[in-house]
């Protein structure tokens, strides 16, 4: 990933969880749960969480999979995976952070059982390039499980449209003191591919042998799961 968005990434770090708790009115953990039961994460699985950041979604699949189970989180900036240790010792669950590029995974093939990537897809160089390295180190069956934000419809359209447009710069400007970090997020989410456009990038990689995903809110986010060839 660019070593610009490395840096947007530790500047707001800090107050990464809080301004993601805002500005999402704390939906934003509801979600990680809902993705975690998509893949149908077990005890005793292993999972690979991708851009974790500080950690959430690798806290709920370590819940889900137990003490007879693995998490690896990585993240591609040291600053964002800082929180995270401590954050999962107050959980009392037992996770091993890496610093990885979900781009160039330092895991042998066949490694995981699920690999996942939390609002961080959009932000890699190469979406092919992270989808077919996550892939890799899945065994064949096993699940690739991308969470992502989308553009709404229906009811959800204007209403996000407006908080995206003015909100989220403002309040995330205010909150963290980084006002392009903050209009580079939702630039991003309303740009990028969702849905059946994101499901057919999924199935162009060649990686998969199928591709199911779930709208979340009316589209605001969506859940996509490849099981791997």
């Amino acid at each position: 990933m660019s070593e610009e968005v490395r840096r947007m990434f530790a500047s707001i770090s800090g107050r990464y969880d809080l301004l993601n708790s805002v500005l999402s009115l704390g939906v934003h953990h509801s979600w990680r749960k809902k993705a975690v039961k998509f893949t149908g994460a077990r005890q005793g699985m292993h999972v690979l969480d991708c851009a974790t950041g500080t950690g959430d979604l690798a806290i709920e699949y370590k819940k889900a999979v137990g003490s007879g189970g693995t998490v690896v989180g990585t993240d591609f900036c040291a600053e964002m995976l800082s929180p995270a240790p401590e954050k999962a010792r107050k959980q009392n669950v037992d996770i091993r952070w890496e610093v990885a590029d979900a781009m160039d995974l330092p895991y042998e093939d066949d490694s995981f059982d699920i690999s996942s990537i939390a609002f961080g897809i959009r932000n890699v160089d190469d979406i092919q390039t992270a989808l077919a390295e996550m892939a890799r180190v899945v065994r064949p069956g096993g699940k690739v499980m991308v969470l992502e934000f989308g553009q709404p419809y229906g009811l959800m359209k204007y209403p996000f449209r407006l908080h995206s447009k003015y909100v989220i710069p403002s309040l995330g400007a205010w909150i963290s003191g980084n006002k392009d970090a903050y209009q580079y997020l939702p630039e991003t989410s309303a740009a990028f591919p969702a849905g059946e456009q994101f499901a057919a990038e999924m199935k162009k990689n060649g990686r998969f042998q199928s591709v199911e995903f779930i709208p979340l809110m009316q589209g605001i986010a969506y859940i996509y799961s490849g099981k791997v060839l």
